[in-house]
Parts: structure tokens; C-alpha cells; sequence
């Protein structure tokens, strides 16, 4: 054999390797995209149920001179895991309130936690925003709903979860929770029991609605 027609060989052979290995590289991909696909048709993952139990209003005040809004909330919302064989993981989750659509706190940090198979997890954090600019519409209908008697702010959460399936931990997911509360702003007979420092505690027990 020449040394032409075993360079030939060699070509065909290594050739022939590339192939087999992309071939069985697809294969796998393949097998592991069929397990994550079966696992979850199996085990099925429920998105967590949050309750928003209920909010303290320290502070929730327009200011006449410039739609400036200053608030003062602490919160109580809890978070169940409904799922029999999945846990998830609560990486970073931020919660704030929105008026009308608007931000008007800064975000509050929620502490990182894992939760098990029908476990219920409840923070109790502050949120609050100091002379927050507001849209002069906003401002608008504040005064509107003031007026009323009746604020609807809107308890928003915002973060990354992962789910736990035994040893297997999947990739982030984008969790979205927004959850309605429902101020007797100009009521105090409706409101609720006076707290400390001139806070005003309003029993909510409001579901939320919740997007993975």
C-alpha cells in the first residue's frame, strides 16, 4: 500500500470517528432532555400559593407641593409550597408596592429560604418610600381615592426560584407575584386596630396572583 493510499485510510477513519461521536453526543442530549420532559410530566410542578395576610399602614401621605408620596407599610405574606415531591428554592426575591402601576417603595430584600413538600413559609417585611415622585394622574387619582375613602395598592414580588426533585435542582425561574390590598383610607371605623407609632393594622387575607 502507498503512502498516499494510507493517508486515504487515515482521512476516512478519522472521518468516520467525528461521526460516531457527534451521533452519540446527539443521542445523549437527546436522553437527558427526555428525562427532564418525563420527569416533569410525571411530578407535574405547581406553582407556589402566596396569601397576603394582612398590612400596617405607618405612613401613606401625598404631599400638595409637587406629587411627592411618602409610605410606610409592613406586611405579612405567606408563601405554600403545594407541591407532594418538588421543593423550591427562594433564591432572590424582592417585594414592593405599586400604585396604579407605578413603584412606590424600594425594593425589600425577602431572606433566601428553601421550602419542602407542603411547607408554608411567612415574612413580615417593612416596605417604604420616602417623597417618591409620583405622575401628576397618579397624583390625580390618589386624591380621588382618598377622597373615596377606598386605596387599592398593589403588594408586588419579584424574584428567582428553583425547584428541587431529590438530588436534582433545576435552572432559575422567574417568579412574579402580585397581590391587591385594600385601604379604608378615609374610614377609621373600617380600618382596623390602631398599632404603635399611629399605625393602623388592616386585616387582608387576600389571594395573589402568581406567575413562573
Amino acid at each position: 500500500m502507498t503512502e498516499k493510499e494510507c493517508g486515504h485510510h487515515d482521512d476516512d477513519d478519522r472521518r468516520k470517528f467525528h461521526r460516531r461521536l457527534v451521533a452519540a453526543l446527539l443521542i445523549f442530549i437527546a436522553l437527558v432532555l427526555f428525562i427532564i420532559l418525563l420527569t416533569y410530566l410525571i411530578l407535574r410542578p405547581t406553582k407556589p400559593h402566596f396569601i397576603l395576610q394582612d398590612a400596617t399602614v405607618y405612613a401613606f401621605n401625598l404631599s400638595t407641593a409637587g406629587n411627592l408620596l411618602t409610605t410606610n407599610f409592613q406586611i405579612t405574606l405567606s408563601a405554600r409550597n403545594p407541591n407532594d415531591r418538588i421543593g423550591i428554592y427562594y433564591d432572590r426575591v424582592d417585594v414592593y408596592a405599586a400604585y396604579h402601576g407605578q413603584q412606590i417603595t424600594v425594593p425589600t430584600l425577602l431572606p433566601a429560604t428553601y421550602q419542602g413538600h407542603k411547607d408554608v413559609t411567612v415574612w413580615s417585611p417593612f416596605i417604604s418610600g420616602m417623597e417618591v415622585p409620583v405622575a401628576p394622574y397618579t397624583g390625580a387619582s390618589l386624591n380621588e381615592d382618598e377622597i373615596a375613602g377606598n386605596v387599592m395598592v398593589n403588594i408586588r414580588v419579584d424574584g428567582r426560584i428553583r425547584w428541587r426533585v431529590g438530588t436534582f435542582i433545576s435552572g432559575k425561574y422567574h417568579l412574579f407575584v402580585n397581590c391587591p390590598a385594600y385601604i379604608n383610607y378615609g374610614s377609621r371605623n373600617n380600618a382596623g386596630p390602631a398599632v404603635g407609632a399611629a399605625g393602623v393594622k388592616y386585616q387582608l387575607i387576600m389571594d395573589c396572583h402568581v406567575d413562573v
